[in-house]
C-alpha cells in the first residue's frame, strides 16, 4: 500500500472517528483514519457512556454541554440510534468542603447555560432511591446530563465520515512517523507508507507512543478501572439519574433491566493491563454497604476493564505542536473524553482548517507543564 493523505488520524475511538467526521464533512479530502483494531475496541467500547455538563473548569463546561446539543442531534444527522438517556447526574456530597466546591461551580454552570442545581439529600432519594441519605449533606443535579451507548456513537461517525469521502484502515497499525526536519512526511503502518503532511493523534492511552513517533511529548498514563454490570433490578425507576457517591467515586446507571456500576481503586497501578480481577470487590461491597446497600443484594453478570488516559492535572491535551509542523493531538481526557467527542472533532476541524474554534482550548495545549501552567479538573469520577 503506499497512498497520499491530506491528513492521517491516529485511533478509531470516539476522538478518532469524530474528528474524522467533522473533517470529512467540511469538505476535507483523503482523510484517512488508521485503528490498529476494530473501531471502538480501546478504551471507547470500555466506557460507562456517561454525558455530562457539571464540571468545575469552564472550558469543560463548555465541552461538555456542546457535546450534549450534538448527542441530542444524533440520530437526526447520522442516522444511527446511541440509546440516549437524559436522566441527569446526581453527584452526592459528604463534606463541607464538597459542599462548597460544588455550589461554586453550579453557580458557574449557571452562567453558561446549564441547569444545574443543589439537592437536598431528601430529594436527592426521591431521584435515586437505591442510595441512603446517612452521612449526606447535599447533592448537586443536572436534568440535561445522562448517558448513551459509546460503540453506537463511534460507528454513527465512522459511516457518516466515510459517505463523505473519509477512508478507515481497521487492523493497521502505526508503526513510525517520518519527519523532514521539523515536517512532517509520511506514516508508516503495518500495511505500508502513507504519505502526508498531517497527523492528528486520537491515539487515547497509547498517544504517548504516537507522539514519541513524531518527537512531541504527550504525558498521557494509562490507568485500568473496571465496571460491573448486574441482574434485572425489580422496580427500577425509569428516569434513575447516573448516580455517583463523589467521597468514594462508587456510581451506577440503568443498563438495559438491571445497573451498570464502577468505582476506582486507589490500589491500581498505571499500566496497560486490561483483564479484569476481583481486588477491588472488597472496597466496592463496603462502600455499597455504606451508600447503596441494596446494591449488595445484586447479582453480578459481567465484568469488563479498560484504560483512563490520565495526565498530570487531569483534563485535555487539545492543540498543535509548536516543535513539528502540523501534528495535532486530542487526546488525555482522564475519564471525561468520550462525553466532550462531538465538541472536541468539531474543535480539531477548525484547528486544521485554520479557523478559530467556538472555544479557545489554547490553555488544554500540552506545553501548559513545561510551562507550570497545570489547569486542574475537581469533577472527577
Amino acid at each position: 500500500m503506499n497512498l497520499q493523505a491530506r491528513v492521517v488520524i491516529v485511533g478509531g475511538g470516539v476522538m478518532g472517528t469524530s474528528i474524522a467526521c467533522h473533517l470529512a464533512r467540511a469538505g476535507v479530502r483523503d482523510v484517512v483514519l488508521v485503528e490498529r483494531d476494530e473501531l471502538a475496541a480501546g478504551s471507547t467500547s470500555k466506557a460507562a457512556g456517561g454525558v455530562r455538563a457539571q464540571f468545575s473548569d469552564e472550558l469543560n463546561i463548555q465541552l461538555g454541554a456542546r457535546s450534549l446539543e450534538a448527542f441530542a442531534r444524533f440520530g437526526q444527522e447520522t442516522g444511527q440510534d446511541i440509546g440516549l438517556h437524559r436522566v441527569g447526574y446526581l453527584f452526592l456530597l459528604s463534606t463541607p468542603e464538597q459542599v462548597a466546591s460544588f455550589e461554586a461551580g453550579i453557580r458557574l454552570q449557571n452562567s453558561l447555560g446549564v441547569p444545574s442545581r443543589m439537592l437536598t439529600p431528601k430529594e436527592a432519594r426521591r431521584l435515586s432511591p437505591l442510595i441512603t441519605t446517612d452521612g449526606l449533606l447535599a447533592a448537586a443535579y443536572s436534568p440535561d446530563d445522562g448517558h448513551c451507548t459509546p460503540e453506537a456513537v463511534v460507528h454513527g461517525y465512522a459511516a457518516t465520515a466515510r459517505a463523505h469521502g473519509a477512508r478507515i484502515l481497521r487492523h493497521t497499525e502505526v508503526t513510525g512517523i517520518e519527519r523532514h526536519g521539523a515536517t512532517i512526511t509520511g506514516v508508516n503502518t503495518t500495511l505500508g507508507r502513507i504519505h502526508t503532511d498531517t497527523v492528528i493523534c486520537a491515539a487515547g492511552a497509547w498517544s504517548r507512543a504516537v507522539g514519541t513517533m513524531a518527537g512531541v511529548d504527550l504525558p498521557v498514563e494509562p490507568l485500568r478501572r473496571q465496571i460491573a454490570v448486574t441482574e434485572p433490578v425489580p422496580g427500577l425507576p425509569p428516569a434513575l439519574p447516573m448516580t455517583i457517591d463523589f467521597t468514594t467515586s462508587l456510581y451506577f446507571h440503568a443498563e438495559g433491566p438491571g445497573l451498570l456500576l464502577g468505582m476506582s481503586d486507589p490500589d491500581e497501578r498505571p499500566g496497560f493491563a486490561t483483564d479484569t480481577h476481583d481486588r477491588w470487590i472488597p472496597r466496592l461491597c463496603e462502600t455499597m454497604q455504606q451508600r447503596a446497600p441494596a446494591l449488595l443484594d445484586l447479582r453480578r453478570t459481567g465484568t469488563w476493564a479498560g484504560l483512563y488516559e490520565n495526565t498530570p492535572d487531569h483534563n485535555a491535551l487539545i492543540g498543535e505542536a509548536s516543535s513539528v509542523s502540523r501534528f495535532l493531538y486530542a487526546t488525555g481526557f482522564s475519564g471525561h473524553g468520550f462525553l466532550q467527542g462531538p465538541a472536541v472533532g468539531e474543535i480539531v476541524r477548525d484547528l486544521y482548517l485554520g479557523r478559530v474554534p467556538f472555544l479557545d482550548v489554547r490553555p488544554l495545549s500540552a506545553g501548559r507543564f513545561a510551562a507550570d501552567a497545570p489547569r486542574p479538573e475537581a469533577n472527577l469520577v
